[in-house]
């Protein structure tokens, strides 16, 4: 009986590592053919056989991005806009956090519902009204106006799991600063912030990860090449007559580095962060 529950615990735990491994392979295979691509030809990118490993293996489509002064533009823009997006919707996030978290106010769970469906509407409805409303401030082709739209799809998420953070703090907390002659902004800003740190991580990453991935509204909201993000660089390669495809998944490998590496900066306080916040909010 002891032998049959250790072969059925043993078959379980192979299962389950046969189950990762494959799931691994699927996720990992695409990102694995896209930076072999990238080393490539154009003339062997179609190789028939298919060759995952070339035997011309060449760094021309990295060569041509960074001397290409437009190209590393792209990056540039997608750095200003994805970091300024982050700080800002963080910022906006901690204060409307602990507003919700700590008050009761006229209106408050009507806003606290056109928030929560904010999430539910399709981005692709409102690049008109945006579009509009955009030019109509002179804000088109701006870095404002980018910043501003993308943090109308990220401030959502950041505060509700903001909100979600504030509401596992007792309100102890709060009392014995203000017992201590502090006020409430002494309370947010020592207190509950940096006891927060885990979560505005996870926050951060996955708000910057949707500023820097972002392409309908960087598309419809820029005109000229100076203004444009990483996205919308990989897509003017896509030519009239041909397709820079070794230069296309060169760009998208330097293009996936910035949220790769923010993630395992942060891996366990991020994973940390958006367990806590799933099981205490």
């Amino acid at each position: 009986m002891a032998m049959n529950v250790k072969t059925r615990r043993t078959l379980a735990k192979a299962g389950v590592i046969t189950g990762l491994v494959l799931g691994g392979l699927f996720a990992g295979l695409p990102v694995l053919w896209m930076l072999s691509t990238s080393f490539k030809s154009n003339g062997d990118v179609f190789h028939n056989p298919p060759q995952l490993i070339t035997k011309s293996f060449s760094l021309d489509a990295y060569r041509e991005i960074f001397g290409n002064g437009a190209q590393l533009r792209f990056f540039l823009n997608s750095y200003i806009v994805a970091f300024a997006v982050t700080i800002l919707t963080l910022l906006v996030a901690v204060l409307a956090g602990f507003a919700f978290s700590r008050y009761s106010f006229p209106l408050q769970k009507t806003i606290n519902a056109v928030i929560v469906s904010v999430q539910a509407v399709p981005p692709i409805t409102l690049v008109i009204p945006y579009f509009g409303l955009v030019v109509g401030l002179g804000l088109y082709n701006t870095y404002p106006g980018l910043i501003l739209t993308h943090m109308v799809f990220t401030l959502p998420y950041a505060i509700i799991m903001v909100t979600a953070y504030f509401n596992t703090m007792p309100r102890a907390l709060d009392e014995s600063v203000k017992v201590d002659g502090g006020t409430s902004w002494t309370a947010l800003w020592r207190i509950l912030v940096p006891i927060s740190v885990p979560g505005l991580i996870a926050v951060g990453v996955y708000t910057f990860m949707i500023s820097w991935n972002e392409y309908l509204f960087a598309l419809t909201l820029t005109r000229t090449d100076d203004m444009r993000t990483v996205p919308i660089g990989i897509q003017l390669l896509m030519g009239q007559h041909s397709y820079e495809w070794n230069q296309m998944m060169a760009m998208s490998i330097l293009g996936s580095i910035p949220v790769l590496v923010l993630f395992l900066l942060f891996q366990r306080r991020f994973i940390g962060g958006l367990t806590a916040g799933a099981v205490k909010a």
